[in-house]
């Protein structure tokens, strides 16, 4: 079974926010000559604000934030943020992939950003909801 596809935008005035709350201030995060001088395609999001979208999402699925039980993801591919109002786009799904006898929903999740998926071996275990 499919979970509803959710769609997070990010913009630069985001990683800023996400940069001050987290203390990571690294310039690949907020300057384009830097990230492109480093060999990036240009400024990338926090690996870690991405895993907190994504967290968002699956949250969101379990119903509450206590019945997310396991979550774990791997960086592949960074998010690449552009100096304008839109910024881009991550959309995030998920595939049940089992339902146990202890009440718990086994999710596979993908993110993905411009088509290209950003994050690998995505997967959430929740509390099943009743």
């Amino acid at each position: 079974m499919e979970l509803p596809t959710q769609t997070f935008q990010v913009t630069r005035a985001d990683l800023v926010r996400y940069a001050g709350a987290s203390g990571d201030f690294n310039p690949i995060h907020w300057s384009d000559r830097f990230a492109t001088k480093v060999g990036l395609p240009g400024v990338i999001g926090h690996g870690m604000f991405t895993m907190a979208l994504v967290g968002r999402a699956v949250t969101t699925w379990a119903g509450a934030p206590d019945a997310v039980v396991d979550f774990g993801v791997r960086f592949t591919r960074p998010v690449v943020v552009p100096d304008d109002d839109q910024g881009t786009e991550i959309e995030v799904s998920a595939v049940v992939k089992e339902v146990t006898d202890a009440g718990l929903t086994r999710l596979d999740v993908t993110a993905t950003c411009l088509g290209e998926k950003v994050l690998s071996q995505a997967r959430a275990t929740i509390r099943t909801p009743r």
